[in-house]
């Protein structure tokens, strides 16, 4: 059933068709709900005493380029290990007291400091890189070679 109704920025008549719509949301929701249940993940498997980058937690969930998406989850995120997830070169990108607390919680793991910024290299956290949530296999060619 084709059912109009009125666009609320350009003022026009636009016709969709209602089960196209609320289809396309659905399977919006279940990759975006996927997304987030990988980066949910990947957050979760930094072990105690080590740290991670906002951009390294989204390119082992398969997302490069995602690292916004990583401190959303974060934000709305439970029970996650929150304070283990830093800013490029180590740096504590929180302000104020969430700060100093996301610095004495990594202390109280073992997390050395130089200066402003955690010491990468003792402590990053490095895992083998995710397939692209995208990728799909190439075909091969049936040519021979000769």
């Amino acid at each position: 059933m084709w059912r109009p109704y009125r666009s609320s920025d350009v003022g026009e008549l636009v016709v969709r068709r209602k089960s196209r719509v609320s289809y396309a949301r659905k399977t919006d929701q279940d990759k975006a709900g996927a997304m987030r249940l990988r980066i949910d993940q990947a957050i979760r498997a930094i072990p105690r005493g080590k740290v991670s980058t906002y951009g390294a937690i989204a390119r082992a969930a398969g997302f490069p380029g995602a690292a916004r998406l990583v401190a959303r989850v974060l934000r709305r995120g439970f029970g996650l290990p929150w304070q283990r997830v830093l800013g490029a070169g180590g740096h504590i990108k929180l302000t104020g007291d969430s700060a100093l607390e996301q610095r004495f919680r990594l202390e109280s793991e073992g997390v050395r400091f130089r200066g402003r910024r955690v010491d990468m290299k003792a402590h990053e956290f490095k895992r083998p890189l995710a397939k692209p949530a995208s990728a799909r296999p190439t075909k091969r060619s049936s040519k021979k070679m000769s």
